[in-house]
């Protein structure tokens, strides 16, 4: 039996391009989560915020953020996941990490970039999801503006097996203000539309441009119902409990993902 896993989300202003500051000040509100928690959820670029000056602000895998993450995954025994600007080959990538606590990762380049702000300009755009295990869950881990794009974020369901491709779809991010009714509505659609628990991480606070976030973090369950309590415009830390039991239950009296239609995603 998959047992109950614990999401800890930290929804928080962010320092605008100031790494050190950011390590700073997440590493307090890590350190303040003192029940046990499976995973720790970080927004989009959460040691610079969202710049678009990658050649000023990047790091390499083997640099400071990166093995930042490993340490608080070790301390705290459970992964660590947001995203951050990588350099590697000469290219740019607003890369999310799935940091565990035994010191391994995966990766995943955001594959949609938000060309309204310019971040095609300036980063190279992914071309693989991943799914990650915790604890026997299968989860597709997406960055911010990938939440617009259904296709992208399907859960594919194996008719012949009848079972999903992942259990939880999540998105960190950094979401602004004025754009948050698509947000909130989208991360509802997703939950509903691949029978599984989704989960926003959003930052709150003005950015470098004046760019306000309302945070509006959520975790909602599969019938599309909102369990998490984080509220709007609050820099907060939230865990909530995930149960795959009621998930597994959900999905056995209304088995729609064995109706959904089959695909395949070339690039």
């Amino acid at each position: 039996m998959i047992s109950d896993l614990k999401i800890s989300l930290i929804q928080t202003s962010l320092h605008w391009e100031d790494t050190a500051k950011n390590l700073e000040m997440l590493s307090g509100k890590i350190d303040s989560i003192k029940d046990d928690t499976d995973l720790i959820l970080l927004p989009e670029m959460f040691s610079t915020g969202f710049s678009m000056q990658p050649e000023k602000f990047s790091e390499k895998m083997d640099g400071p953020s990166v093995g930042w993450m490993k340490e608080k995954a070790i301390a705290k025994n459970c992964v660590v996941c947001g995203s951050l600007i990588i350099e590697e080959g000469g290219k740019y990538y607003n890369r999310l990490i799935w940091m565990r606590p035994d010191g391994t990762h995966e990766q995943y380049d955001k594959r949609h970039l938000f060309r309204y702000a310019k971040e095609d300009e300036h980063y190279t755009p992914g071309s693989k999801k991943i799914i990650v295990d915790l604890k026997g869950w299968k989860i597709c881990p997406l960055v911010c503006y990938d939440l617009r794009f259904p296709l992208w974020s399907r859960n594919k369901w194996s008719h012949e097996l009848g079972i999903p491709a992942y259990d939880i779809l999540l998105y960190v991010a950094n979401w602004p203000e004025r754009r948050n009714h698509p947000w909130k509505t989208l991360l509802l659609a997703r939950a509903i539309e691949n029978q599984c628990y989704v989960i926003g991480l959003n930052r709150v606070g003005d950015d470098g441009n004046k760019i306000g976030h309302s945070g509006d973090s959520a975790v909602i369950d599969p019938k599309g119902e909102v369990i998490s309590k984080v509220k709007a415009l609050e820099e907060v830390t939230e865990t909530v409990t995930l149960s795959y039991k009621e998930l597994e239950e959900f999905r056995k009296i209304f088995p729609v993902g064995l109706d959904a239609d089959e695909f395949e995603i070339l690039y």
